[in-house]
């Protein structure tokens, strides 16, 4: 917090991280442009798990170390924090620390406003884990979140969703578009990209980013390149990104005859440079609880498809105005709707709209509304 700025409250926010998940972009952005509108913010910190904020850590945004390696074991020491600095709220996310959250807030008996966010489409991630976890997840968020001051969720699917497979009331869930794209993205040029594809003159190229795995379904990504790549002899595909399924799609691109016009060159830190640049972003998810990748494309007036996928892309998209949505796996129909974007792209100006609700200070703002502050 700057000097001479009017202090507004206290919010502890309580996360654990991979350290390159959605949560830890989320709270990158979230914490350090909630001390900017002058809250005092206590990130709760488990050792050993994210999220890792960029340094130098703000004035008035305190890093405190729970002293435990386990969200579980971290109840007590958050309930003894809750009783020590009384915060106005306390913000957490995912469903396991959410339930301590919870506790903690019980076992303290301080009136602070609990807040608890999720960012999945419930049903269908819990679709992929075992019989204990989806029980304890679902019986968690039918019978506890209920006691939370309120629920936030990325988008609208995500609330559906969540109501629908929980029953928790749907007047208690509250959609909040996350923070994902800081304000000068929009106005600054990113450099070109150290990859020689992009040195060619008249090249174009389709970028995808991801994870290399079951989720992002690239496989139908490179069956509709190889549809298009018939028609548009200059494309190249670069998919960013590493994962268990790597070798398998080299492989299938081999397969496919476009081997030499596929390119992937792993994990990328900084990603925005190769979205610029790019004449397509392609987003090929089975499902998703938002899709942070293609509003980052957006934001950069890059032309973008999408499967219309379980939940977010078509709330980005606004159902088709800022680009085309696709069924999922549909490999024809994604060929088509890239040849057709390709063709007649929106302008940059106009793809940018789509991004401004999740502008850095405009999310933290609808954020603070969501947690109770005036």
């Amino acid at each position: 917090m700057s000097k001479g700025q009017r202090y507004r409250g206290r919010i502890a926010c309580f996360f654990a991280t991979s350290g390159h998940s959605g949560v830890d972009r989320i709270a990158q952005n979230l914490l350090p442009s909630l001390v900017e509108e002058g809250y005092e913010v206590d990130l709760l910190k488990v050792r050993n798990h994210g999220p890792e904020l960029s340094k130098p850590v703000p004035d008035g945004l305190n890093i405190i170390d729970l002293g435990t390696s386990h969200v579980y074991s971290s109840l007590y020491p958050v309930v003894r924090y809750l009783k020590d600095r009384r915060p106005d709220v306390l913000l957490s996310d995912k469903d396991r620390v959410n339930r301590v959250a919870i506790f903690a807030k019980i076992l303290s008996r301080v009136q602070t406003r609990l807040i608890l966010s999720s960012g999945t489409t419930i049903s269908i991630d819990l679709a992929h884990r075992g019989p204990f976890e989806r029980w304890l997840q679902r019986t968690s968020m039918a019978r506890l979140y209920g006691l939370a001051h309120r629920v936030i969720v990325t988008c609208e699917g995500v609330k559906e969703d969540m109501a629908s497979y929980t029953g928790l009331k749907r007047d208690h869930i509250e959609v909040v578009p996350p923070p994902v794209i800081p304000s000068s993205v929009f106005k600054e040029a990113q450099p070109i990209p150290d990859h020689p594809w992009f040195q060619r003159p008249n090249g174009r190229i389709v970028l995808g980013v991801g994870e290399l795995g079951y989720r992002k379904d690239f496989n139908t990504l490179l069956k509709a390149f190889s549809i298009l790549r018939g028609k548009e002899r200059d494309l190249r595909l670069i998919i960013l990104g590493r994962g268990k399924d790597r070798d398998n799609l080299i492989g299938l691109a081999q397969k496919l005859g476009v081997g030499n016009k596929v390119s992937f060159p792993g994990f990328v830190k900084n990603p925005y440079p190769f979205k610029a640049h790019s004449s397509l972003f392609a987003f090929t998810s089975r499902w998703e609880g938002l899709g942070f990748v293609l509003i980052e494309a957006l934001s950069l007036g890059t032309p973008c498809v999408s499967t219309d996928c379980p939940n977010g892309p078509s709330e980005i998209l606004q159902h088709g105005r800022y680009g085309e949505l696709v069924p999922v796996g549909d490999a024809g129909a994604l060929a088509e709707a890239m040849e057709r974007t390709l063709s007649s792209p929106l302008s940059p100006e106009k793809l940018k709209e789509a991004a401004w609700p999740y502008e850095v200070r405009r999310s933290t703002r609808a954020y603070l509304k969501a947690m109770g502050f005036d």
